[in-house]
Parts: C-alpha cells; sequence; structure tokens
C-alpha cells in the first residue's frame, strides 16, 4: 500500500481514538457499473470520517478494483463465474434490451424478465459462493461489523446482514414497477398521479394514461415479476434454516437511500425510513486539461456542446454515428463527443472525437451550452447541478424514464436514437440552446438541487451512522410491514363493516315485515265486520 495511503489510515485510527464509538465497520456488497460509481461515493466519505469501510466482491467483479490504491478495504471471495463471464451476459443482456423496445409492450416485458432472471441466477450463484463459504463467514462473523451497505437491485447484502445479526441499509435508484419500493418498502404508490417506472409517464395524466398506468401497476404488480421468487424463497430459506422469502428479508431494511430527489422526481407519498440522496456524487467543475480548455474557449460566444453516451455504449453503428456527426457538424458551437468507434466520415471540423471526457467538469464550464445524453441518473444530475439543459438519446433501463422526467420539466428534449434523422437531430439541439425556456428550466432545477438543508451526500452518510449509533432505527419502520394484504387496504374491516349494514338491515326489515303482519291484518278484518 503507498506511504500516503498507510498515513491516511494512521489518522484515521487517531480520529476513532480520540472520538471513541464515533467510527463504525461497514460491510459493503455492491452492484456493478453506474451503482458502484455512486456507493464509492459514499464509502469514501465515510472512509474520510474514520470509519472502517469492508467492500465484499468477487473475483469476477467488473468494476470493482482491489488493486487501485484506496483506504477502502477488499474482501475477495473466488467466484464459480469468471469475470468475462460475467461481462459477457451483463452485455448480451444490454443488448437484448437495446433491441427489445423495437416489440410490443408484452412482447419487451416478457423479454426483460427472461434478461432478469438470467442475470439474477448469477448474482444467486456469487452469494451462494459467500454464504456456503464457511472459512469467509467465519471471518465476516469475527471482524464485528456494525452495519451492511447494499443495494437493493442486487440481492445478497440482506441474507448477510441477517447471518451476521446486523442492521442494513439499502442504496436504491429504483426497481420494474416499483416492486421492491412497494413490497418490500411498504412505499405507497398511488396510480392516479404516480406514473409506474418504466411507464414514461409524468404525474399530470390524462384519463388514458391513467387507465394505461393502472394497466402497468396491475402488471407488474400480479405479472411481472423481477426475480424467480420461487428460486430464491427456497435459498434463503435453505440458508436461514426457517421458512422465509426474498421481499421478507428485503422489507428489514433500516434505512432506503434513494438516489434521486424532488428535482427529479414528481412529488409522491413517502414514509420516514426513506431519504432522498440524488446527486450526491456531484461536485463542483474543476480546470480542464490545458488542450481541451483551449479548444472549448476557441468556441467563441457560441459556446459549446457536449456528447456522451455512458460508460457502457462507447461505440456505435457507422449509419447511426454518420446521422449524429452531420447535425453536429452544422451548428456553430464546438461538440466534445465521447466516442470509440471508427471516425464519422460526415464528422465535422467543430467536433472532436474523445475515448474519456471529464464530463462533469465539462457541464460545470460557463460556455457549455447543451448536453446530449443518454439519459443516465448519474450524467443527469451532474446537468441538473450545473443547469445545463438536455437533448435525450435514451437507450435502455430507466433512461427513457428518466428523460420523460427531465422533458416534462422543461429541461430536455427527447429523440429516438434509431429511428431519428440528421435534421431531427439538428431541430432538437438548435432548439434547446436558442429556446430560453429551456435553459431557464434547467437552472431552476440547479437552484432547487443546491437548496437542501443539507447536502445529499452528507445525508446519506448521516443515516447510515444513524443506524450505527442506533443498531438500527426500528421506529421508523411503518406498521404496514405487520399487516397482511387485506389488513393494509382494510378489507377486512369494509367486510365487517358491510355485514354490520347487511344484519342491521335484515333485522330492520324482518321487524317491520313482523309489525305489518301483526297490527295491519287485524285492522283488515274489522273493516270487513
Amino acid at each position: 500500500m503507498p506511504r500516503k495511503w498507510i498515513s491516511v489510515l494512521l489518522l484515521l485510527q487517531l480520529s476513532c481514538h480520540f472520538s471513541p464509538g464515533s467510527c463504525g465497520k461497514v460491510l459493503v456488497w455492491p452492484t456493478e457499473y453506474s451503482h458502484w460509481i455512486n456507493m464509492k461515493t459514499i464509502l469514501d466519505a465515510l472512509v474520510q470520517r474514520g470509519h472502517e469501510v469492508t467492500v465484499l466482491t468477487s473475483s469476477a467483479s467488473i468494476l470493482v478494483d482491489p488493486n487501485k490504491p484506496s483506504a477502502i478495504q477488499f474482501e475477495i471471495f473466488p467466484a464459480s463465474l469468471t469475470k468475462d463471464d460475467f461481462e459477457d451476459l451483463s452485455m448480451r443482456i444490454i443488448s437484448k434490451w437495446l433491441y427489445g423496445r423495437k416489440d410490443t409492450f408484452f412482447t419487451y416485458f416478457s423479454l426483460m424478465q427472461d434478461m432478469f432472471w438470467e442475470y439474477y441466477d448469477c448474482i444467486q450463484t456469487l452469494c451462494k459462493d459467500v454464504v456456503l463459504n464457511k472459512k469467509l463467514m467465519t471471518k465476516l462473523q469475527e471482524s464485528r461489523f456494525d452495519v451492511v451497505l447494499a443495494d437493493a437491485i442486487g440481492p445478497c447484502g440482506e441474507l448477510l446482514a441477517e447471518l451476521l445479526k446486523i442492521p442494513f441499509v439499502y442504496s436504491l435508484r429504483f426497481s420494474p414497477g416499483y416492486n421492491i419500493e412497494k413490497f418490500s418498502g411498504g412505499l405507497p404508490f398511488p396510480p392516479s398521479y404516480v406514473p409506474v417506472i418504466l411507464s414514461e409517464l409524468s404525474d399530470h395524466m390524462t384519463f388514458m394514461e391513467r387507465v394505461k398506468n393502472m394497466i402497468y401497476m396491475l402488471y407488474f404488480d400480479f405479472w411481472f415479476q423481477t426475480y424467480n421468487l420461487k428460486k430464491w424463497d427456497q435459498f434463503y430459506s435453505d440458508v436461514l434454516g426457517r421458512p422465509t422469502t426474498l421481499y421478507e428479508t428485503m422489507e428489514k431494511a433500516e434505512i432506503w437511500l434513494i438516489r434521486t430527489y424532488w428535482d427529479f422526481e414528481f412529488p409522491r407519498p413517502v414514509l420516514p425510513h426513506f431519504h432522498f440522496v440524488g446527486g450526491l456524487h456531484c461536485k463542483p467543475a474543476k480546470p480542464l486539461p490545458k488542450e481541451m480548455e483551449e479548444f472549448v474557449q476557441s468556441s467563441g460566444k457560441h459556446g459549446i456542446v457536449v456528447f456522451s453516451l455512458g460508460s457502457i455504449i462507447s461505440n456505435i453503428s457507422e449509419e447511426r454515428a454518420n446521422v449524429i456527426a452531420s447535425a453536429l457538424a452544422q451548428i456553430p458551437q464546438k461538440v466534445l463527443w465521447r466516442f470509440d468507434g471508427k471516425k464519422p466520415d460526415t464528422l465535422g471540423p467543430n467536433t472532436r472525437l474523445y475515448k474519456w471526457i471529464p464530463q462533469n467538469d465539462l457541464l460545470g464550464h460557463p460556455k457549455t451550452k447543451a448536453f446530449i445524453t443518454h439519459g443516465g441518473t448519474n450524467g443527469i444530475y451532474e446537468a441538473i447541478s450545473h443547469g445545463i439543459p438536455m437533448v435525450g438519446l435514451p437507450m435502455f433501463a430507466d433512461q427513457p424514464d428518466n428523460i420523460a422526467h427531465m422533458k416534462t420539466k422543461g429541461a430536455a428534449i427527447r429523440m429516438d436514437f434509431n429511428t431519428m434523422s440528421t435534421a431531427d437531430l439538428l431541430n432538437a439541439l438548435k432548439t434547446v440552446i436558442n429556446d430560453p425556456s429551456y435553459k431557464e428550466n434547467a437552472m431552476r432545477l440547479s437552484r432547487i438541487h443546491h437548496d437542501q438543508p443539507m447536502k445529499p451526500l452528507e445525508r446519506a452518510v448521516f443515516w447510515i451512522e444513524f443506524v450505527m449509533r442506533h443498531k438500527g432505527a426500528k421506529h421508523l419502520r411503518p406498521a404496514s410491514h405487520d399487516l397482511s394484504w387485506c389488513q393494509y387496504h382494510s378489507l377486512d374491516v369494509i367486510g365487517f363493516l358491510l355485514a354490520c349494514v347487511a344484519t342491521a338491515t335484515f333485522v330492520i326489515t324482518k321487524c317491520c315485515l313482523f309489525c305489518y303482519q301483526k297490527f295491519a291484518k287485524p285492522g283488515k278484518k274489522k273493516k270487513r265486520e
């Protein structure tokens, strides 16, 4: 370990020594790609505050690199999968997701379910590699961790917490149909004004949109399953030695850290153990590399456009690349395009290609006029933080829904990556850059993002430390977790009240009939006499 990191660790140990009880031990069950980027930001902040952080990662991990110098400790366990196997599976799933969007609703989501089940079979394999490794589990138990931090989209963290008998905290962006948040977190989602994730609807829906949203909700609640629940329920029951379910184990989460905020979300009901930490990775812009800064400054009064489709989609077809390059060549702005492929034939002199760009620093540059993005949450939050309007080219996952949120809030224009023409993209760029309403709306979201009582990262760290200090947060857990579905919706109470009304009606009716028969009939006889 480099000398500077040894010094950091010594200082952290001293800080714990002088503040007894303030430092804890955090065990982390990470997830790959952008999920890891967000989680690592939290981990770095925890380390800076003197906590001992151990990331439990497999030998097949794609992004988690234990060889990089870091104050974070890594516990690497041997996996039944290879890194290449895991990466190939991830790329195949993303490829299916990209091209599956052309299918009909039910075909598309049927394909999605198959993809999820295939992916989570691999996650379950990795989970088994941990919990069935007696030597590793003994080591973890002897380490006496205070809390587990896990991404709810990658099961196993909650199982580890149950086995180690310690509380756990979730980090989460979303789950399909909000199934995890709803069934495990107990979060209410009224379909009349809360759009189902992936529906691309807003909170102000027409009648037909509310019909569509209700169909989405029923589909996700009663048909679509993110996990092969029977398989996961059996696995958790076998490991814990008692009947249980995946969702039952997940609902024991003390705190849910949701990686969005009201600058992005539509208003909806929340619970006291849900906390929004969107944009926790956002930072002030740093100076650009000299050569890049010179290119940016050469744009003059017209400024620049930043273009990135994220770290996963680094290469696109030649046909799409030429359509895009042709549009970019016709704007007066200079363009910095993150692109790793064959140079497009239609590339203009105003556009430069980079295999990597300092995205946050570029978005925070005063000459940046617009951001062309695939709609990943991290990139959108960097644009929100710096008040930059967007042209969205969503690809898969939550990206279409993210862009739909920004479009509704007036800070973005959405384009279809597969069908847009050069003229379509050119017009969208001109509109976003020249129509002042887009910049004004982006700045409004930026002001909301920055106007918080505490920064998102500070809020995330606070609640993790809160759970460590109090050995959990049971007082924030809603009683809905202890109710059945019928009890939660008061169907038993409604049934009882209806039975009471029916009984009272029946008794009153019988009494009236009895009185009528007893007193009305003699009167008729008297009249006849």
